[in-house]
Protein backbone atom coordinates (compact mmCIF):
# COMPACT_ATOMS: atom_id res chain seq x y z
CA UNK A 1 0.00 0.00 0.00
CA UNK A 2 1.13 3.53 -0.95
CA UNK A 3 2.03 6.04 1.53
CA UNK A 4 -0.34 8.43 1.67
CA UNK A 5 1.33 12.19 0.41
CA UNK A 6 0.57 15.31 1.23
CA UNK A 7 -1.23 17.22 -1.31
CA UNK A 8 0.19 19.88 -2.99
CA UNK A 9 -2.79 22.41 -2.69
CA UNK A 10 -2.21 22.26 1.23
CA UNK A 11 0.91 23.77 1.15
CA UNK A 12 0.49 27.35 3.50
CA UNK A 13 2.64 29.74 1.59
CA UNK A 14 6.16 29.40 -0.90
CA UNK A 15 4.23 30.93 -3.55
CA UNK A 16 7.79 31.50 -5.24
CA UNK A 17 8.67 27.71 -5.07
CA UNK A 18 4.98 26.25 -5.99
CA UNK A 19 5.29 28.48 -9.29
CA UNK A 20 8.62 27.58 -10.22
CA UNK A 21 7.55 23.73 -10.10
CA UNK A 22 4.41 24.53 -12.00
CA UNK A 23 6.05 26.26 -14.88
CA UNK A 24 8.73 23.98 -15.23
CA UNK A 25 5.71 21.05 -15.60
CA UNK A 26 3.74 23.25 -17.78
CA UNK A 27 7.32 23.85 -19.85
CA UNK A 28 10.18 21.11 -18.85
CA UNK A 29 12.48 23.22 -21.52
CA UNK A 30 12.99 25.82 -18.71
CA UNK A 31 15.47 23.51 -17.19
CA UNK A 32 14.38 22.48 -13.98
CA UNK A 33 14.71 24.18 -10.28
CA UNK A 34 16.65 23.97 -7.49
CA UNK A 35 15.76 24.93 -4.17
CA UNK A 36 17.43 26.10 -1.21
CA UNK A 37 16.39 26.32 2.49
CA UNK A 38 16.63 25.59 6.19
CA UNK A 39 15.12 22.39 7.21
CA UNK A 40 11.68 22.07 7.51
CA UNK A 41 10.16 24.57 4.70
CA UNK A 42 7.99 22.09 2.52
CA UNK A 43 11.16 21.45 0.25
CA UNK A 44 10.79 17.46 -0.42
CA UNK A 45 6.65 17.84 0.65
CA UNK A 46 6.08 20.13 -2.15
CA UNK A 47 8.32 18.06 -4.97
CA UNK A 48 6.45 15.06 -3.52
CA UNK A 49 3.64 16.25 -3.57
CA UNK A 50 4.49 17.16 -7.09
CA UNK A 51 3.83 13.80 -8.55
CA UNK A 52 -0.24 13.78 -7.67
CA UNK A 53 -0.72 16.88 -10.30
CA UNK A 54 0.91 15.72 -12.77
CA UNK A 55 -0.55 15.24 -16.52
CA UNK A 56 -0.05 12.48 -18.68
CA UNK A 57 2.39 12.11 -21.26
CA UNK A 58 3.20 10.23 -25.06
CA UNK A 59 5.50 7.42 -24.50
CA UNK A 60 6.37 5.05 -27.00
CA UNK A 61 4.30 1.90 -26.41
CA UNK A 62 6.07 -0.85 -24.72
CA UNK A 63 9.61 0.90 -24.59
CA UNK A 64 11.54 0.35 -21.05
CA UNK A 65 12.99 4.01 -21.96
CA UNK A 66 9.79 5.51 -22.32
CA UNK A 67 10.95 7.50 -25.59
CA UNK A 68 9.41 10.46 -25.82
CA UNK A 69 9.96 11.03 -29.55
CA UNK A 70 9.73 9.49 -32.97
CA UNK A 71 13.09 11.21 -33.78
CA UNK A 72 15.38 8.77 -35.20
CA UNK A 73 18.04 10.58 -33.15
CA UNK A 74 15.80 10.75 -29.87
CA UNK A 75 15.21 7.02 -29.86
CA UNK A 76 16.68 4.03 -27.80
CA UNK A 77 18.50 1.57 -29.64
CA UNK A 78 15.58 -0.70 -29.41
CA UNK A 79 13.13 1.63 -30.34
CA UNK A 80 15.52 2.51 -33.58
CA UNK A 81 15.69 -1.26 -34.83
CA UNK A 82 11.90 -1.40 -34.87
CA UNK A 83 11.68 1.33 -37.12
CA UNK A 84 14.65 -0.20 -39.44
CA UNK A 85 12.25 -3.46 -39.25
CA UNK A 86 9.81 -1.23 -40.77
CA UNK A 87 7.53 -1.66 -37.70
CA UNK A 88 5.14 1.79 -37.08
CA UNK A 89 6.06 3.77 -33.86
CA UNK A 90 3.04 3.55 -31.69
CA UNK A 91 2.15 6.13 -28.96
CA UNK A 92 0.93 5.82 -25.55
CA UNK A 93 -0.32 7.95 -22.35
CA UNK A 94 1.55 7.06 -19.47
CA UNK A 95 1.67 8.89 -16.03
CA UNK A 96 3.95 11.46 -15.42
CA UNK A 97 5.96 10.64 -12.59
CA UNK A 98 8.35 12.11 -9.92
CA UNK A 99 11.59 9.87 -10.07
CA UNK A 100 14.09 10.09 -6.98
CA UNK A 101 17.75 9.68 -6.98
CA UNK A 102 18.89 8.48 -3.64
CA UNK A 103 22.13 10.14 -2.18
CA UNK A 104 23.48 7.06 -1.62
CA UNK A 105 22.86 5.78 -5.04
CA UNK A 106 26.20 4.01 -6.60
CA UNK A 107 26.80 4.69 -10.36
CA UNK A 108 25.89 1.66 -11.43
CA UNK A 109 22.19 1.97 -10.06
CA UNK A 110 21.84 6.01 -11.77
CA UNK A 111 23.13 4.89 -14.67
CA UNK A 112 22.23 1.14 -15.25
CA UNK A 113 24.55 -2.22 -15.80
CA UNK A 114 25.59 -3.29 -18.89
CA UNK A 115 26.28 -7.20 -18.64
CA UNK A 116 29.65 -7.96 -20.25
CA UNK A 117 29.74 -11.39 -20.14
CA UNK A 118 26.56 -11.93 -21.70
CA UNK A 119 27.86 -9.36 -24.56
CA UNK A 120 30.69 -11.42 -24.85
CA UNK A 121 29.38 -14.60 -25.20
CA UNK A 122 26.34 -13.95 -27.15
CA UNK A 123 27.18 -11.04 -28.78
CA UNK A 124 24.32 -9.32 -28.01
CA UNK A 125 24.12 -5.99 -25.41
CA UNK A 126 21.70 -6.97 -22.19
CA UNK A 127 21.51 -3.61 -20.44
CA UNK A 128 19.81 -3.33 -17.14
CA UNK A 129 18.25 0.33 -16.93
CA UNK A 130 18.94 2.41 -13.72
CA UNK A 131 17.39 5.95 -12.96
CA UNK A 132 18.00 7.85 -15.73
CA UNK A 133 16.50 5.91 -17.75
CA UNK A 134 14.01 5.88 -15.34
CA UNK A 135 13.55 9.96 -15.56
CA UNK A 136 13.24 10.11 -19.20
CA UNK A 137 9.96 12.33 -20.07
CA UNK A 138 9.98 12.98 -15.91
CA UNK A 139 10.66 14.59 -13.44
CA UNK A 140 14.20 13.52 -11.69
CA UNK A 141 14.21 14.51 -8.17
CA UNK A 142 17.57 14.99 -5.61
CA UNK A 143 17.37 15.79 -2.51
CA UNK A 144 20.66 17.25 -0.79
CA UNK A 145 21.76 17.41 -4.04
CA UNK A 146 24.86 19.68 -2.79
CA UNK A 147 26.32 16.56 -1.41
CA UNK A 148 25.90 13.88 -3.89
CA UNK A 149 29.05 12.73 -5.06
CA UNK A 150 30.91 14.41 -8.06
CA UNK A 151 31.15 11.12 -9.93
CA UNK A 152 27.10 11.08 -9.89
CA UNK A 153 27.38 14.75 -10.45
CA UNK A 154 29.40 14.08 -13.48
CA UNK A 155 26.79 11.67 -14.71
CA UNK A 156 23.88 14.53 -14.29
CA UNK A 157 25.62 16.99 -16.01
CA UNK A 158 26.66 14.98 -18.78
CA UNK A 159 22.60 13.39 -18.88
CA UNK A 160 21.68 17.01 -18.58
CA UNK A 161 23.72 18.72 -21.21
CA UNK A 162 23.02 15.77 -24.28
CA UNK A 163 19.65 14.32 -22.93
CA UNK A 164 21.31 10.87 -23.50
CA UNK A 165 22.74 8.43 -21.13
CA UNK A 166 25.99 6.87 -22.13
CA UNK A 167 27.32 3.65 -20.08
CA UNK A 168 30.90 2.39 -21.28
CA UNK A 169 32.23 -0.94 -19.65
CA UNK A 170 35.18 -3.12 -21.08
CA UNK A 171 35.05 -1.47 -24.19
CA UNK A 172 30.96 -2.43 -24.97
CA UNK A 173 29.06 0.93 -25.04
CA UNK A 174 25.33 1.57 -24.76
CA UNK A 175 23.13 4.70 -24.82
CA UNK A 176 19.55 5.86 -24.58
CA UNK A 177 17.51 9.08 -23.94
CA UNK A 178 17.15 10.60 -20.77
CA UNK A 179 15.35 13.96 -20.70
CA UNK A 180 13.97 15.29 -17.60
CA UNK A 181 12.95 18.21 -15.61
CA UNK A 182 15.86 17.88 -12.77
CA UNK A 183 14.44 19.32 -9.49
CA UNK A 184 17.33 19.42 -6.33
CA UNK A 185 16.54 20.49 -3.19
CA UNK A 186 19.29 21.65 -0.23
CA UNK A 187 20.02 23.17 2.91
CA UNK A 188 22.96 25.71 2.00
CA UNK A 189 24.49 25.72 5.72
CA UNK A 190 25.35 21.92 4.60
CA UNK A 191 27.28 22.93 1.68
CA UNK A 192 27.70 24.61 -1.59
CA UNK A 193 26.83 23.64 -5.06
CA UNK A 194 29.19 23.02 -8.10
CA UNK A 195 28.97 25.57 -9.96
CA UNK A 196 28.73 23.47 -13.40
CA UNK A 197 25.60 21.76 -11.60
CA UNK A 198 24.25 25.10 -10.46
CA UNK A 199 24.04 26.64 -13.47
CA UNK A 200 22.48 23.94 -15.17
CA UNK A 201 19.09 24.47 -13.44
CA UNK A 202 16.83 27.13 -15.28
CA UNK A 203 15.05 28.33 -12.12
CA UNK A 204 16.28 28.87 -8.42
CA UNK A 205 14.07 29.94 -5.38
CA UNK A 206 15.13 30.48 -1.69
CA UNK A 207 12.45 29.65 0.87
CA UNK A 208 12.44 30.37 4.48
CA UNK A 209 9.88 29.68 7.24
CA UNK A 210 6.83 31.49 8.00
CA UNK A 211 7.03 34.73 10.27
CA UNK A 212 3.61 35.68 10.21
CA UNK A 213 2.04 33.83 13.09
CA UNK A 214 -1.39 32.84 11.46
CA UNK A 215 0.22 31.28 8.54
CA UNK A 216 2.74 29.83 11.11
CA UNK A 217 -0.16 28.36 13.09
CA UNK A 218 -2.30 27.39 9.58
CA UNK A 219 1.18 25.22 9.00
CA UNK A 220 1.05 23.08 12.21
CA UNK A 221 -2.78 22.76 12.09
CA UNK A 222 -2.57 21.20 8.95
CA UNK A 223 -0.08 19.00 9.55
CA UNK A 224 -1.32 17.50 12.23
CA UNK A 225 -4.70 17.11 10.76
CA UNK A 226 -3.05 15.00 7.43
CA UNK A 227 -1.01 12.90 10.75
CA UNK A 228 -4.23 12.13 11.88
CA UNK A 229 -6.70 10.93 9.61
CA UNK A 230 -4.41 11.58 6.05
CA UNK A 231 -7.21 10.23 3.95
CA UNK A 232 -9.94 12.46 5.07
CA UNK A 233 -7.84 15.37 4.93
CA UNK A 234 -6.21 14.41 1.55
CA UNK A 235 -10.41 14.07 0.29
CA UNK A 236 -10.82 17.70 1.61
CA UNK A 237 -8.01 19.06 -1.15
CA UNK A 238 -9.17 16.55 -4.52
CA UNK A 239 -11.03 19.42 -6.03
CA UNK A 240 -8.29 22.33 -5.63
CA UNK A 241 -5.72 19.25 -6.54
CA UNK A 242 -8.14 18.90 -9.91
CA UNK A 243 -7.98 22.58 -10.30
CA UNK A 244 -4.28 22.78 -10.36
CA UNK A 245 -4.04 19.54 -12.76
CA UNK A 246 -6.26 21.41 -14.87
CA UNK A 247 -4.91 24.83 -14.91
CA UNK A 248 -1.66 22.84 -16.18
CA UNK A 249 -3.06 21.11 -19.34
CA UNK A 250 -4.94 24.68 -20.36
CA UNK A 251 -1.64 26.16 -19.76
CA UNK A 252 0.65 23.38 -21.79
CA UNK A 253 -1.65 24.08 -24.53
CA UNK A 254 -1.55 28.12 -24.56
CA UNK A 255 2.04 27.59 -24.87
CA UNK A 256 2.16 27.26 -28.04
CA UNK A 257 -0.17 30.29 -28.75
CA UNK A 258 2.49 32.78 -27.06
CA UNK A 259 4.87 33.79 -29.02
CA UNK A 260 7.99 35.66 -27.90
CA UNK A 261 8.15 38.75 -29.69
CA UNK A 262 11.26 41.16 -30.57
CA UNK A 263 10.00 43.35 -27.26
CA UNK A 264 10.57 40.38 -24.81
CA UNK A 265 13.49 39.21 -26.29
CA UNK A 266 15.24 42.56 -26.16
CA UNK A 267 14.12 43.39 -22.45
CA UNK A 268 14.91 40.11 -21.58
CA UNK A 269 18.69 40.94 -23.10
CA UNK A 270 18.88 44.23 -21.42
CA UNK A 271 18.17 42.98 -18.23
CA UNK A 272 20.73 40.55 -18.14
CA UNK A 273 23.38 42.87 -19.39
CA UNK A 274 21.72 45.76 -16.45
CA UNK A 275 22.21 42.93 -13.80
CA UNK A 276 25.91 41.75 -14.94
CA UNK A 277 24.77 38.07 -15.49
CA UNK A 278 27.15 36.21 -17.53
CA UNK A 279 26.37 33.73 -20.52
CA UNK A 280 23.41 33.52 -22.62
CA UNK A 281 21.50 30.63 -20.70
CA UNK A 282 20.09 32.98 -18.21
CA UNK A 283 18.06 35.33 -21.15
CA UNK A 284 17.13 32.32 -23.10
CA UNK A 285 15.39 30.44 -19.66
CA UNK A 286 14.38 34.09 -18.86
CA UNK A 287 12.18 34.33 -21.95
CA UNK A 288 11.08 30.96 -21.55
CA UNK A 289 9.99 31.46 -17.86
CA UNK A 290 7.92 34.68 -18.63
CA UNK A 291 6.16 32.97 -21.18
CA UNK A 292 5.35 29.77 -18.65
CA UNK A 293 4.52 31.73 -16.43
CA UNK A 294 1.77 34.05 -18.27
CA UNK A 295 0.28 30.66 -19.73
CA UNK A 296 -0.01 29.75 -15.94
CA UNK A 297 -1.71 32.71 -15.28
CA UNK A 298 -4.45 32.19 -18.36
CA UNK A 299 -2.91 35.18 -20.01
CA UNK A 300 -2.15 35.02 -23.92
CA UNK A 301 0.26 38.01 -23.20
CA UNK A 302 3.54 38.13 -21.32
CA UNK A 303 3.34 41.40 -18.99
CA UNK A 304 5.40 43.24 -16.87
CA UNK A 305 4.69 41.35 -13.66
CA UNK A 306 5.38 37.75 -15.61
CA UNK A 307 8.75 38.94 -16.54
CA UNK A 308 9.79 40.30 -13.24
CA UNK A 309 8.42 36.45 -12.14
CA UNK A 310 10.91 35.29 -14.73
CA UNK A 311 13.56 37.43 -13.52
CA UNK A 312 13.20 36.73 -9.66
CA UNK A 313 13.31 32.76 -10.62
CA UNK A 314 15.86 32.81 -13.55
CA UNK A 315 18.80 35.37 -12.49
CA UNK A 316 19.87 35.43 -8.70
CA UNK A 317 21.79 32.06 -9.27
CA UNK A 318 23.53 33.63 -12.64
CA UNK A 319 24.48 36.94 -11.61
CA UNK A 320 28.33 37.98 -11.03
CA UNK A 321 28.72 37.38 -6.85
CA UNK A 322 29.02 40.58 -4.96
CA UNK A 323 31.48 41.21 -1.80
CA UNK A 324 29.34 39.68 0.88
CA UNK A 325 26.19 40.02 -0.93
CA UNK A 326 25.95 35.90 -2.61
CA UNK A 327 23.07 35.79 -5.24
CA UNK A 328 22.27 39.83 -5.05
CA UNK A 329 19.32 40.75 -6.70
CA UNK A 330 17.21 43.92 -6.06
CA UNK A 331 13.80 43.67 -7.05
CA UNK A 332 12.88 46.77 -6.56
CA UNK A 333 15.63 48.51 -8.38
CA UNK A 334 15.12 46.26 -11.40
CA UNK A 335 11.36 46.87 -11.65
CA UNK A 336 11.66 50.58 -11.01
CA UNK A 337 14.16 50.57 -14.17
CA UNK A 338 12.58 48.23 -15.85
CA UNK A 339 9.29 50.42 -15.85
CA UNK A 340 11.39 53.55 -17.13
CA UNK A 341 12.67 51.55 -19.68
CA UNK A 342 9.39 50.37 -21.06
CA UNK A 343 7.98 53.95 -20.67
CA UNK A 344 10.85 55.39 -22.68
Amino acid sequence: MERPVYPFSAIVGQEAMKEALLMNVIDPSIGGVLIRGEKGTAKSTAVRALADLLPERKAVHGCVYGCISSDHEHLCADCRQRVERGEQIVFESRPMRVVELPLSATEDRVAGTLDIEHALTSGKKRFEPGVLARANGNILYVDEINLLDDHLVDLLLDAAAMGVNFVEREGVSFSHPSRFVMVGTMNPEEGDLRPQLLDRFGLAVDVAGEQDTNRRMEVIRRRLAFEADPHTFISEYMDEQEQITQAIISARERLAQIKPDEDLLRTAVEISLHLGVDGHRADLTLVKAAISAAALDGSDTIGLEHILKAARLALPHRMRRRPFEEGYLDMEELETWLVKRLDD
